[in-house]
C-alpha cells in the first residue's frame, strides 16, 4: 500500500495509484484511454474500492447550471480520477483537473497519465484554507466552494514502472 500521512485520503489514494501500477505493470503503455480505464475499474473492483466510471456531474457558473462532464472514476465519494494515455502529462493537462476539482467543487483528485513508459501520476487537492461558503446552488457533492491556484494546488508522485513508491 502506498501512503503518505502529510495528505488527506492518503491511504486511499495510494490504493488507486496501486491499482494504476498493476494495470500499466501487465498493459504497459500505448493502447487508448478506455482500455485503461475499463483495466482500472476491474483492478478496483478487485481490490474492493467502491467506484463509478464515467461519473457525470453538473457544472455550474454563478449558480446557473451550465452543463455537465463525465469524470472517469468518482472514487468513494470522494476521489475525482481523470485518466491519460498520452506520451507526456502538460501543464494544460494539470489546470484540467484542477478545473474539474472546482467544477465539482472537491478537494482531491488524482491525473494518471498511462501513455508514457512509466506511470505518470499527480495527486490534486486544493489548497487548504482557501475556504468560500457559496449558498447559491449546489456543485456535486457538497456546497462549499474553495479558491486553489496550480502552483500549490498539486504534489506530485516520481514516475514509477509498476513498482516503487508514493513520494
Amino acid at each position: 500500500m502506498i501512503k503518505n500521512d502529510q495528505y488527506p485520503d492518503s491511504e486511499l489514494t495510494g490504493r488507486i495509484i496501486g491499482c494504476a501500477m498493476e494495470v500499466h505493470k501487465a498493459l504497459g503503455n500505448g493502447f487508448q484511454e478506455v482500455i485503461y480505464q475499463r483495466a482500472l475499474a476491474i483492478e478496483m473492483a478487485a481490490q474492493n474500492i467502491s467506484f463509478s466510471r464515467e461519473h457525470e456531474m453538473d457544472i455550474y457558473y454563478k449558480g446557473e447550471n451550465i452543463g455537465t462532464r463525465r469524470v472517469d472514476f468518482f472514487v468513494e465519494g470522494k476521489i475525482m480520477v481523470e485518466l491519460k494515455a498520452i506520451i507526456q502529462l502538460e501543464d494544460v493537462h494539470l489546470a484540467q483537473a484542477i478545473n474539474y476539482l472546482e467544477a465539482y467543487n472537491m478537494k482531491i483528485g488524482l491525473l494518471i497519465n498511462f501513455g508514457s513508459r512509466s506511470l505518470q501520476f499527480k495527486r490534486v487537492m486544493k489548497p487548504r484554507g482557501n475556504s468560500q461558503s457559496n449558498s447559491s446552488k449546489n456543485h456535486s457533492p457538497s456546497n462549499n466552494q474553495t479558491n486553489h491556484s496550480a502552483d500549490n494546488g498539486f504534489t506530485q508522485g516520481r514516475e514509477i514502472s509498476g513498482l516503487g513508491a508514493y513520494e
